[in-house]
């Protein structure tokens, strides 16, 4: 927030604001949009697509890939509660690789299942920043940010069922 309050340069953005203006015309109710509008829009936009990103980056992460696809994103959708909207613009076969046996975000979970679920990420300094790194954000306006995750607690991997009955034994 801060960083759109100190932005003085409104001539540059990493998104379009023509074609955020023209999207906001789409409705008809909408007469007047005042310059301030769009600049919005488009840092809204930013954080949205960073969001999702990065949920899509954790998907991308559990299966030890280096490259974020296309069904990482359908996993994200489809594994958190405030992207319902998006859930009809998957591809019903993406939807069915992935996430359906999976807890979502937002919902309480059922009776014995984990509770496990993606945490928020959070903003770090460059001092606070950890080596190895986080993803970086920050494009024309000169402010990289950095955003990291917290690993979800308890999901380290149990030794299967025979291991575990050698250790008791």
């Amino acid at each position: 927030m801060d960083e759109i309050e100190q932005t003085t340069d409104f001539k540059n953005h990493t998104l379009p604001l023509a074609r955020i203006k023209k999207i906001m015309k789409a409705d008809e109710d909408v007469r007047m949009i005042s310059a301030e509008a769009p600049v919005v829009f488009a840092k809204a936009c930013e954080v949205f697509i960073l969001e999702l990103t990065l949920r899509s980056w954790m998907h991308t992460e559990e299966n030890k890939r280096r490259t974020l696809q296309k069904n990482d994103i359908a996993a994200a959708i489809t594994r958190t509660d405030i992207y319902d909207f998006l859930v009809d613009i998957i591809p019903r076969d993406e939807m069915k690789e992935e996430g359906l046996g999976l807890p979502r975000v937002g919902l309480p979970p059922a009776v014995g299942a984990p509770t496990d679920s993606y945490p928020p990420y959070y903003y770090m300094t460059a001092q606070q920043m950890p080596p190895g790194g986080g993803m970086i954000y920050g494009g024309q306006q000169g402010h990289p940010v950095t955003y990291m995750w917290q690993q979800p607690q308890g999901q380290e991997e149990e030794p299967p069922e025979e291991q575990q009955q050698q250790r008791s034994a």
